[in-house]
């Protein structure tokens, strides 16, 4: 833990230094393609006029995107938080140099160039690769990399956004698949390092400071964020489906898909012809539907608009996250049910952006502290709580899989998001072990072992015991059908057979994951219970004994009773 921790100190640095890196990238792009200078200057799309060319500049920068997908690395494409994800799990947390370069390059393209997403998926797999590359400079375990990757994935969240307390709850919602201090203290390290270099490279205090505030009491506007929440629920499943409907679709089209991406681009490049809003990342309209300065007309067509441009564009493969269009479809709204809910459009508007995060990421503390983190109004909690709280319960309901995970699953890897504790960890031996087994004495000669195994036994292996009934060895078929066939050791005991050789053993209070481990290693099955002050054989725990330790974890999950403490004892004795 303390390795990782001082190794995330670097990394944080170079996250939040990566973070800068990608909103100058963003910005001379931005420039490039909108105003044909070269520039690090801030600029918006909509202060562009260039008439019809917006239905073209976003057809160039998808193509662009399609061919370095296709001969430089085909990793830069979607979200970024997905193939985070997927190489944590299923790729040892490795991620190359490439998809480090191409990554952020390929997303300032894409966003410069109008594209609809946000800068936090790339930045997270651009922090990610960051972490990885480190770790792989030195001899570490997958888990290790693992834990470096998601400290340079929050960092870079952090850099981007100064929301240090979402980014960790992003990692352990959404990225750790653990919950351990080996791996939350260097995340909560790197986090902490980028926000404090964050001030020296993109300023200090709230991305989106805004002034509205509730003006109802809480126990008055609670219902009413949990009721809004659940509508929310319902949209962000609606475009999860419309996502992958559409990505399906693109897979049916009869061109190679580094073609995609300039097919999402036109569609893109249709929906800033209607409304140029629609183009880039679109803070500006984050900030507008917080600050309430949108009439209910323009919010609509921007809740329409935005989610054609952004599904179709997605759905093409290109290179853009889903944080920044997710906040914009429920923040508007969020700011359409403000029109007619007690208190500021706004306050509706950040209610809205919190229980979209939660219903189509499934990160609900994640969505709940990250819009009150990016608009210092803490004192929304509740209310946001309670919109994440009312998404995530329908979302779980309705959905199979979050926006995120469904990418994954569609390659054949499902993706859990439940975390429970493993039975194998916290169980001992004793608790599920057979107490008392059937044991072999040492002076049984191995002639009548090989008939005891021929006739009579009902186990693969059985312990050999002196005696005083302590262990001497454990005598397996396969020693038997050896004997038989070799017809060695006709005359021997099994003491004699087994008076040097080592045999694996456990004792009661050993977690069962260690015995499980044990199995592994030696190749058997029945592993003797052994008690370390007698040094006498106890127990015997085998396979099938592993596997009632899960069953009973399942009936605990799914079986009901009623009745008292007592009764429920008699029920288990019987």
């Amino acid at each position: 833990m303390i390795i990782l921790a001082a190794a995330a100190i670097v990394i944080g640095a170079g996250a939040a230094g990566g973070a800068w890196v990608l909103i100058k990238l963003i910005a001379i792009a931005t420039n490039l393609f909108w105003f044909a200078r070269l520039s690090i200057a801030a600029v918006d799309p909509v202060d562009a006029h260039v008439g019809l060319l917006v239905v073209l500049i976003p057809v160039i920068g998808s193509l662009m995107i399609g061919l370095m997908a296709r001969y430089g690395s085909d990793k830069i494409k979607g979200h970024g938080i997905p193939e985070a994800i997927e190489a944590i799990l299923y790729g040892e947390s490795r991620l190359s140099l490439k998809v480090a370069i191409l990554k952020p390059l390929s997303s300032a393209i894409s966003i410069g160039s109008g594209g609809p997403f946000g800068a936090e998926g790339p930045i997270i797999m651009t922090g990610g690769a960051i972490g990885s590359l480190f770790a792989q400079r030195f001899h570490m375990t997958a888990a290790e990399r693992k834990t470096l990757l998601v400290a340079g994935a929050a960092a870079g969240m952090t850099g981007i956004f100064g929301t240090p307390l979402a980014a960790i709850l992003l990692a352990i919602e959404v990225l750790l698949f653990e919950w351990k201090p080996r791996s939350f203290v260097p995340v909560a390290v790197a986090v902490l390092v980028a926000i404090a270099v964050r001030p020296f490279l993109l300023g200090a205090g709230p991305l989106f400071p805004f002034a509205a505030v509730p003006v109802v009491a809480f126990w008055e506007t609670g219902a009413l964020a949990l009721g809004l929440g659940m509508v929310l629920g319902v949209e962000a499943t609606i475009l999860s489906a419309l996502l992958y409907r559409i990505e399906d679709l693109f897979h049916h089209l009869p061109v190679h898909w580094m073609w995609w991406p300039a097919i999402g681009g036109l569609v893109v490049g249709l929906g800033g012809l209607i409304d140029a809003h629609v183009l880039g990342a679109g803070y500006g309209n984050i900030q507008a539907l917080l600050d309430g300065s949108l009439v209910a007309r323009v919010v609509l067509a921007l809740l329409v608009v935005k989610a054609v441009v952004w599904l179709v564009a997605l759905g093409s493969g290109t290179s853009g996250g889903v944080l920044a269009p997710l906040l914009i479809l429920g923040g508007a709204l969020g700011a359409l049910a403000g029109q007619v809910l007690p208190g500021a459009s706004g306050f509706w508007a950040l209610i809205g952006m919190a229980g979209i995060l939660s219903g189509a990421m499934r990160a609900p503390l994640m969505g709940a502290i990250f819009v009150v983190e990016l608009t210092g109004h803490f004192d929304a909690l509740p209310s946001t709580i309670a919109a994440s709280a009312g998404a995530y319960a329908v979302s779980v309901l309705i959905m199979r899989r979050s926006i995120l995970t469904e990418k994954i699953a569609r390659r054949g890897r499902h993706i859990l998001q439940e975390y429970t504790v493993d039975a194998l960890e916290f169980l001992q031996a004793e608790q599920i072990m057979t107490h008392a087994p059937v044991c072999l004495p040492g002076g049984m000669s191995t002639r009548a072992a090989v008939d005891f195994f021929a006739e009579t036994a009902e186990h693969r292996s059985y312990p050999v015991v002196d005696l005083y009934g302590h262990l001497l060895g454990l005598v397996s078929r396969s020693d038997a059908l050896h004997w038989q066939v070799q017809g060695e050791l006709p005359d021997a005991t099994l003491a004699d057979a087994f008076s040097d050789a080592s045999h694996p053993l456990a004792y009661p209070a050993t977690p069962i994951g260690v015995v499980a481990d044990l199995m592994v290693a030696t190749g058997i099955g029945r592993i003797p219970i052994v008690d370390p002050v007698s040094s006498k054989v106890v127990g015997i725990l085998s396979r099938h004994d592993l596997l009632k330790a899960r069953s009973a974890g399942r009936r605990a999950e799914f079986d009901r009773h009623r009745g008292s403490a007592s009764r429920l004892r008699q029920r288990r004795e019987t």
